[in-house]
């Protein structure tokens, strides 16, 4: 009869038996999710140059291939952080030029969600009309501003939801409620949900790519929860690229050290890791061991697409003058580009600056030169290389800009944050193109037809992405969590 474990006796031979069979299974699983986090053929220190990466080697996911059938292969996030005006743009309201400087309706207002507190004691509030004409273009027939005379030129191309909206009226949680799903920090991106689910296509660039530009609106920065994986381990976080020639911080090994030196570094770091994950189990040492193979890999592959010397001058037009700017909107729209046609699953850019609170007349249009040529040059850049057929593109911002005047109206006016009804723009795979969806009232103020949460946005996004939003659930600390919560419904009317 065998003897029961004794702590205290941990040297009998029996418990030495017990111990060691026990270990060694767990030390045999362990191995195997190691050797696929890393994906190299040298994962466990045994030397020799990492072979290119295979069928075998590309991480698919949890969920591999999707639950359902998807439409496209990859997303591009555009986000206006801090919000564009869209009755400045592309929800046109005479009504708004007829009541010009009157006051908005007190039916119309209160009927409206939460406002700022920074309007929420002004004495009125007086009514503002577009700042430049609008016009139909296409056969869509799409209203469009003359701020953005490129996306009226593609307006069959793309389709408008003018109803969407959200609860929250504060920069920082409504940003983090657009990415995360929640309006506090601590929850995994839609990028890294998507990293989480899917997997990526090329094990020599990130799965999820990060690129920030900023307007003229100065000191709004972008916090690093916008990338986050939250609860999911760390390797499913968004990779930020910097504007110049090095994208990524401390990719580039020092010059003392070649490649094969940094590639013995990282065998001894992996093998010193896994014994470490043999006496602890804990899951981020993976997740480290993963991101250090990553970048080792991105040493070769970050530095060809942040060189666009190759790209031919009439591609460089279509994205404006700027695409030479380091760090501009439009020389990451190009990034972008780059990115997606490597197969990067999650492509999010982030333009700062749109949170004209004052000064809009001088300041608006220069946010929206500066997005219209690059984002229209992007979309149909991506159409003639036959990647807007397999890509998502959404565009828009966390929320919408009021009515009314922030202030009394005068040359220096502003318009306030405004969750109740504002307007995205989404182009693509799986995007019925040359339709707007959704429709506010005569002030633009309050949804009439068809409301379109952000839990919605993001259910339509998984859906075209092949992914059932109710199943894509992770567990954690005794709860099952989804990116859109307990709620959201795929926009089955801008669905091709």
């Amino acid at each position: 009869m065998s003897q029961p474990y004794n702590p205290k006796n941990a040297s009998d031979p029996v418990n030495k038996a017990r111990r060691g069979f026990l270990i060694g299974s767990g030390l045999g699983m362990g191995s195997l999710a190691f050797a696929h986090l890393l994906r190299a053929d040298n994962a466990f220190g045994l030397g020799g140059k990492p072979k290119a990466p295979t069928a075998v080697d590309i991480d698919r996911g949890a969920l591999g291939t999707g639950q359902i059938t998807p439409r496209a292969k990859r997303v591009l996030w555009i986000h206006q952080y801090g919000s564009f005006s869209q009755l400045d743009t592309f929800d046109y309201k005479p009504t708004l030029i007829k009541m010009h400087g009157q006051e908005i309706p007190p039916s119309v207002k209160n009927a409206g969600g939460r406002i700022s507190a920074m309007t929420g004691a002004q004495a009125s509030f007086p009514l503002i009309k577009p700042m430049r004409p609008f016009a139909q273009h296409g056969q869509s027939g799409a209203w469009v501003s003359e701020l953005f005379p490129h996306i009226a030129g593609i307006v069959d191309e793309v389709a408008f939801i003018k109803s969407m909206w959200t609860e929250q009226v504060n920069h920082d949680p409504a940003q983090k409620f657009l990415h995360t799903g929640f309006q506090l920090s601590g929850r995994p991106t839609h990028g890294a949900w998507m990293h989480y689910a899917l997997g990526t296509d090329n094990a020599n660039l990130p799965s999820y790519v990060g690129l920030v530009s900023m307007g003229t609106r100065q000191g709004m920065t972008v916090d690093s929860g916008a990338f986050a994986s939250g609860f999911l381990p760390s390797h499913h976080q968004g990779v930020l690229f910097r504007s110049g020639d090095d994208p990524v911080h401390y990719v580039n090994s020092p010059e003392a050290i070649d490649r094969q030196q940094r590639r013995a570094e990282l065998d001894l770091i992996s093998t010193l890791s896994h014994d470490q994950y043999q006496n602890s189990g804990d899951p981020e040492i993976l997740s480290k061991l993963s991101q250090y193979e990553m970048a080792y890999r991105m040493q070769e592959s970050v530095p060809e697409i942040a060189d666009i010397t190759n790209e031919p001058q009439h591609i460089l037009d279509m994205y404006g003058p700027d695409v030479h700017k380091p760090g501009t909107f439009a020389k990451n729209c190009l990034i972008a580009r780059r990115l997606l046609e490597r197969d990067v699953k999650f492509v999010q850019m982030m333009q700062v600056g749109w949170d004209h609170h004052a000064n809009m007349e001088q300041l608006h249009p220069i946010d929206c030169l500066s997005a219209d040529q690059a984002t229209a040059g992007l979309i149909m850049d991506l159409k003639q290389r036959g990647l807007l057929d397999d890509t998502l593109v959404v565009w828009g911002s966390e929320f919408g800009r009021t009515a009314f005047a922030q202030g009394q109206l005068s040359s220096s006016y502003g318009r306030d944050h405004h969750g109740s009804a504002f307007t995205y723009m989404l182009a693509g795979a799986g995007i019925k193109p040359g339709v707007t969806y959704g429709r506010t009232d005569d002030f633009g103020y309050n949804i009439v037809e068809n409301p379109v949460s952000i839990h919605d946005l993001h259910a339509t996004m998984l859906d075209i992405m092949g992914i059932d939003h109710e199943q894509l659930i992770y567990h954690y600390q005794g709860r099952d969590f989804r990116l859109t919560d307990v709620s959201g419904e795929s926009v089955k009317g801008i669905l091709a």
